[in-house]
């Protein structure tokens, strides 16, 4: 080989564009994301600073104040208060018992739980015994087989016409008042009691006090 020829052999030979073959393209970066560092807890100063104290003076004003408020509020409320009274809806005094007929003689309970009386009918006269004993208010029971009244407080006995006659009772039990209606029935009114007072004037035969059988 001549020494034109290796200085041929030696110079580097340009690669054509058109024919070399294309280099292989690599992945493009990926760009990375800044890593945050976390945030460090408040200090304690800056904590303090953030959410001061109340000083004690401020706090008993806000305590007075407060309770000066309610005290408004609660009077406010008792003063509505008288604008919607309480009522009590007690039961009628007044009440049909049916009609005389309906009552055999002696002493009736039908109506001791409901209106606390006793319905009594003799021969010549129905009347009406309100079953409060005399001495100090309580509901006596009746005994049947003994054929008597019997409170259950301190004792004291009537008889079935509602006289005392044992026990510390001082008089007999009231009546309430009777009367009939236009058909017929027997209407009692507890509103309206005849007594017997000790040493005083029987109420028991005047009118009202009793309803006439023939």
């Amino acid at each position: 080989m001549s020494e034109s020829d290796a200085k041929l052999s030696s110079t580097p030979v340009a690669a054509d564009p058109v024919t070399a073959p294309p280099k292989p393209a690599g992945r493009p970066a990926t760009p990375t994301a800044p890593v945050r560092k976390p945030a460090s807890p408040p200090s304690a100063a800056a904590a303090g600073k953030s959410e001061p104290k109340l000083e004690p003076g401020k706090m008993r004003r806000r305590i007075i104040w407060s309770c000066v408020a309610g005290y408004l509020v609660a009077s406010f409320l008792m003063f509505l208060r008288f604008f919607f009274p309480r009522a009590l809806f007690e039961p009628s005094t007044v009440f049909h018992i049916g009609y005389p007929a309906d009552y055999v003689l002696g002493v009736t309970e039908k109506y001791k739980q409901l209106a606390r009386i006793w319905i009594v009918r003799e021969a010549d006269r129905l009347f009406v015994i309100f079953a409060r004993c005399t001495h100090l208010g309580c509901t006596p029971d009746w005994k049947p087989n003994e054929n008597k009244f019997k409170c259950p407080c301190h004792g004291s006995g009537y008889t079935p016409e509602g006289i005392n006659f044992e026990g510390p009772a001082p008089r007999p039990m009231d009546r309430a008042h009777v009367e009939l209606d236009p058909t017929g029935q027997v209407v009692v009114d507890t509103s309206k009691l005849y007594s017997w007072p000790k040493g005083g004037k029987d109420q028991f035969d005047e009118p009202g006090a009793y309803i006439p059988l023939a």
